[in-house]
């Protein structure tokens, strides 16, 4: 995704298959059974070989003591550190630091990067599927994010850069299944004839990867996404995290869940698809799929060669289509019946009473993730409905959240 400021908030867990993790610096203790289990504390000293030879009064205390002690290394083990408790359960949290990060490596797959949109005549038309081997040291969940930090200088001078967060684009396993890999969806920003902060006077641009060059304009380059599109495999990345809570699964594999994206705000939601309708981790024994509900997905994009992942897609179309849909929203390609620009809000109320129902289900999620102005699209949406059934949508909405079933993050 592009660089953004994320908002956080305590979401609800994935259990779609457990996960193990290993803390740095520690490679052979395994700091929890499952990282969607339970706190699980040490069990506490017997006390049977000395509280017999007590009075009663005494064996009582150092009973209440063993108990008191116990609490507190539960209490301790919710604390340690690279661990987040979210809803009393263990996620990955903050594992490297900015200052401490994780050097991890560009590998192959497929062509590396891998470009997955066709030129528009735009200059941000870039976008790729990188894939970085963290060795199993960068452990993390559906939904969450890592920090990468680019040599610099940033539009503030900083070298190295100021951290940009990415939503992970891979599930918890990677594209491997082997837990060693995490992959991003990055879009490549070019912005021409910046004066204030451009990185490229007219005439030093040089053609990037995507053999992109514009030798006639200032043009800032985004410091990471340039910097992470023109990785070759080998190459070295500095990894910071992970981190994020609110774009977590829910713990329910019946649940309902409708996705919205623009753009690279499809990162999360290709790792919950890859654990849905993919992922080993995601099959029962005899190879059927532990998720037992629909998955709904609202794509935005400004041409259709902007399009991500759509292979991916449609293979799970073609094997999951009770469970499966994609939707698309093409804005400068698509309009409606009224003559009106297809944006997500304006291809969903062509589902809205259908989705408007499925709402009403307690166990119906509500994914967001991509440019401001998407919530504000819901309400466009529907706010009519929810007037026509006595309700008033910002209420509803904030019942959802309330309830840990809307989820957003936007930039």
């Amino acid at each position: 995704m592009a660089p953004r400021d994320i908002a956080l908030g305590a979401g609800a867990l994935c259990l779609l298959g457990g996960h193990a993790f290993v803390q740095p610096g520690a490679p052979n203790t395994v700091a929890q059974p499952s990282l969607r289990g339970q706190a699980q504390s040490a069990p506490a000293q017997s006390q049977s070989s000395f509280a017999g030879a007590l009075p009663a009064a005494a064996a009582c205390a150092v009973a209440a003591s063993a108990v008191t002690s116990a609490v507190t290394r539960r209490a301790a083990a919710t604390k340690k550190k690279g661990v987040k408790v979210v809803d009393g359960k263990e996620i990955p949290w903050n594992l490297f630091s900015p200052k401490a990060p994780y050097t991890g490596k560009v590998v192959k797959n497929h062509v590396h990067p891998q470009t997955l949109t066709s030129q528009t005549g735009d200059a941000n038309w870039e976008t790729a599927h990188v894939t970085f081997d963290h060795g199993g040291k960068v452990p993390y969940i559906e939904g969450q994010s890592i920090g990468i930090v680019a040599p610099g200088p940033d539009k503030k001078g900083q070298t190295p850069a100021k951290i940009r967060l990415y939503s992970i684009a891979s599930s918890a396993v990677g594209d491997c299944e082997d837990s060693k890999t995490v992959s991003l969806c990055v879009k490549r920003v070019i912005d021409l004839d910046d004066e204030k902060y451009s990185n490229r006077e007219v005439g030093e641009d040089k053609p990037d990867k995507a053999g992109t060059a514009y030798p006639k304009n200032k043009v800032y380059r985004g410091v990471c996404s340039n910097h992470i599109c023109d990785m070759s495999v080998g190459d070295d990345v500095l990894i910071t995290g992970p981190t994020g809570a609110e774009m977590l699964l829910p713990a329910d594999q019946n649940s309902n869940i409708i996705m919205l994206a623009t753009g690279t705000g499809i990162a999360p939601m290709r790792s919950y698809l890859r654990l849905l309708f993919n992922d080993k981790a995601g099959a029962n024994a005899d190879g059927s799929r532990k998720f037992g509900g629909i998955a709904w997905i609202f794509m935005g994009v400004p041409y259709s060669k902007s399009l991500l992942y759509e292979d991916e897609h449609a293979e799970y179309l073609s094997k999951y289509p009770d469970q499966f849909r994609i939707y698309h929203a093409v804005s400068r390609e698509q309009k409606n019946a009224a003559g009106q620009k297809m944006y997500i809000q304006t291809k969903m109320a062509e589902y809205a009473e259908d989705i408007w129902a499925l709402m009403q289900k307690e166990n119906t999620h509500i994914y967001m993730c991509g440019l401001k102005g998407m919530e504000a699209g819901m309400e466009e949406c529907f706010g009519p409905l929810a007037e026509k059934n006595g309700l008033v949508w910002k209420e509803f909405a904030k019942s959802m959240k309330k309830a840990d079933r809307y989820h957003v993050e936007v930039y």
